[in-house]
């Protein structure tokens, strides 16, 4: 074996990149130019102390001396370049992962096509023989899978291995001649509808297990993760064959800014250490001789910090093995900033009281596809500056005040005993649309929103359900009429609610918060006015928002309708039903919307952390958001409900102790400045 591998640390290490070298063969002289005591210097320079290497690429080629498969090294690799990054880091006290594509290997691909995963309609799965990539997808059910472990058994022969990152694992609804046979071995018909994927989903999670308890064999202690581009329920079943989770969220890729706060919300209630990823790409993975804004980068990698995560930057190799100074230049600027900042962020774990359970349980999430229910939910709580957890249907709800069910979220009967059970003990709800319903959406398996399904609502010309539907032109919408306290901040007259609800009536003892208020018409060929939907009647036409004892249910797709296009009247109702539901929030703040506050406790410190965060998204192009600038605020107010006395706030790292009051149940201080992230330490007695 070579080298010395570098022994676990408590915690995963806070400053990491993943150093990509998917390398065609038809470019020369590959890590020609690779200085390994210049690479790992520059990474001390940086502030780095973690880095994935690549022992074998999507192109299908090692990137060391193999004794095993010889024919895979790259044919113009010109040093054993995998063994030398692994021993220049180690020297230095920098851990070194190794990197091992799965589904995505352009050389097997091409010479085992028998090997690639096969669609419903008898194609291959990936790249069409004639365009540009390496993404034909291989089946984990071939002789392949036996390659890999041998493969993965030199590479813990070889080396001193710190981890291991198995790249592209996820499900694909096979049904190659292995699939088939599999299937037809378990009893399973692979022609049925809804097998295939089914099997995809086992099959994947088969894979992961098994290659971790082959792992385990040979090594006891090295870092496992399996990447599939998102992290999501579907990783609760499987979990035990991952070591830590790393969270893939490009913003400048098929992710936007979105996907991690969501994922990492959900991800941390695992119970697994997470690390966020993100990449000095303007971009996204493979755009060479780009570089992010760095105000930008430092908003990706702080964010990490504010949800306990750890940090992680994508970085690409040049295929002549140097490593770019201006690159590092860049990193290096965020990773001082976060290594300062790192004594408030070891072991730290969120502190959070509301609880959103994600439709992506019933209603998928891969690759970064979030539902647009939990999209809207996150993007509301966290403008509304509440601490918050998202979950699935397993979590454990007794540690929330407050759960939200948002649009779709099927109760079948065991769920419904459980929210039953949870509000006895005294906790909240709040739902909206389908979320009660049973799982045909026929009627409400819960009585705990005091409201019945009518019926299942009008149909459009094309016979579809127009309940929950965006239309272009809002063909179906309907009206709230907000007042009393539902409606503070609003004017108290009619609001368009885009996305026709369900139809519903209150049972007696249900109060009614807001009506609905029906158009004159639907919009449709026979009858319609202006450009977009009719206006309001003034007829009610059934309840809009309804609360029964500690429980509000929204009729409309509240959340949905927030996503599309943001009303700022959608916001304002559900901060008022958390507010009638939860009057005594856990922080609250004053300054603008775009300021996000996230608490996190440091048990052995006796402290909790507050992460003030401060930066503005703009889409300044048709592909993506961008940060350039950084919009310092001053003078903020804080009002923090602590559990215990507070003897002193510190902002921190600057030492700056903060004058505090209280008002109860609140301890009051103000923030001087925060110049993109501040952070206040709340030290106990």
């Amino acid at each position: 074996m070579i080298g010395q591998k570098l022994l676990p640390a408590s915690e995963l290490p806070s400053r990491q990149v993943h150093l990509d070298f998917h390398t065609s063969e038809q470019i020369p002289e590959v890590g020609s130019n690779f200085d390994p005591e210049e690479f790992a210097e520059t990474l001390i320079q940086a502030r780095v102390n973690s880095i994935t290497c690549f022992a074998r690429c999507h192109h299908g080629w090692l990137y060391f001396e193999s004794k095993k498969f010889p024919e895979r090294k790259h044919p113009a690799l010109k040093r054993d370049l995998l063994n030398q990054q692994i021993e220049a880091c180690h020297r230095r006290g920098i851990r070194v992962p190794i990197y091992i594509t799965v589904q995505w290997d352009y050389y097997t691909a091409m010479r085992y096509p028998e090997w690639v995963c096969l669609d419903k309609k008898g194609s291959l799965v990936g790249t069409p023989p004639f365009e540009a990539g390496f993404y034909q997808q291989l089946c984990l059910n071939t002789p392949y899978r036996e390659f890999l472990k041998e493969l993965t058994a030199e590479v813990l022969e070889t080396f001193p291995t710190d981890g291991l990152f198995f790249d592209i694992v996820w499900p694909v609804a096979c049904v190659c001649r292995y699939c088939r046979k599999k299937m037809s071995d378990k009893g399973l018909e692979p022609g049925e509808a809804g097998v295939p994927e089914r099997f995809g989903i086992q099959t994947a999670n088969q894979f992961k297990e098994e290659m971790t308890r082959f792992i385990r064999d040979r090594n006891s202690d090295c870092t496992i993760f399996y990447n599939a581009g998102h992290i999501g329920p579907h990783h609760r079943q499987v979990k035990a064959a991952y070591s830590h989770f790393e969270l893939e969220s490009l913003p400048g890729g098929e992710w936007g800014y979105l996907h991690f706060p969501a994922t990492i919300r959900y991800a941390r209630t695992l119970g697994l250490e997470c690390v966020g990823m993100t990449g000095k790409f303007h971009t996204s993975w493979g755009d060479f001789h780009s570089f992010k804004n760095l105000q930008a980068l430092r908003y990706e990698c702080l964010r990490m910090l504010t949800h306990g995560a750890k940090c992680m930057i994508g970085d690409q190799l040049h295929p002549d093995g140097r490593i770019d100074p201006h690159v590092y230049g860049l990193i290096g600027q965020v990773y001082q900033e976060i290594e300062q900042k790192e004594p408030w962020c070891i072991g730290a774990k969120p502190v959070t009281e509301i609880g959103v359970l994600t439709p992506e349980e019933f209603t998928g999430g891969e690759h970064g596809v979030l539902p647009e229910a939990i999209r809207g939910a996150t993007r509301i709580l966290e403008q509304g500056c509440h601490q918050f957890d998202i979950l699935d249907s397993a979590g454990d709800f007794n540690k929330y005040r407050l759960l939200i069910l948002p649009d779709h979220i099927p109760v079948s009967a065991e769920l419904a005993m459980k929210l039953k059970e949870y509000v006895e003990a005294g906790g909240t709800i709040l739902a909206s649309y389908a979320s009660g319903l049973d799982q045909q959406q026929n009627g409400f398996s819960t009585d705990l929103f005091g409201v019945s399904l009518l019926n299942e609502g009008p149909r459009d010309s094309h016979g579809n359900l127009v309940r929950g539907r965006n239309y272009e032109r809002h063909d179906y919408c309907e009206y709230l009429l907000p007042t009393g306290v539902i409606g503070r901040g609003l004017p108290a007259t009619e609001h368009a609610m885009y996305r026709k609800g369900m139809a519903i009536s209150a049972e007696s003892g249900t109060e009614i918060l807001a009506p609905l208020i029906g158009s004159w018409f639907d919009r449709t060929y026979q009858h319609f006015c202006s450009h977009r939907q009719a206006p309001s009647s003034g007829s009610v036409s059934q309840p809009g928002i309804v609360q029964n004892g500690r429980c509000i249910y929204f009729s409309n797709p509240i959340f949905s309708q927030y996503d599309d296009n943001a009303p700022h009247w959608c916001k304002v109702l559900i901060l008022n039903a958390i507010e009638r539901l939860l009057p005594d929030p856990l922080v609250k703040r004053d300054g603008p919307s775009t300021l996000q506050v996230t608490v996190t406790n440091q048990a052995d410190h006796n402290r909790w952390v507050l992460h003030l965060l401060h930066f503005i998204p703009e889409r300044r192009s048709q592909e993506l958001d961008v940060i350039e600038d950084v919009i310092p605020l001053f003078n903020v107010n804080l009002f923090v409900r602590t559990a215990r006395p507070v003897r002193e706030a510190v902002m921190v790292p600057e030492a700056l102790s903060l004058e505090i009051s209280s008002e109860d149940p609140y301890l009051i201080f103000q923030v001087p400045r925060i110049d993109g992230h501040a952070m206040v330490s709340l030290e106990f007695t």
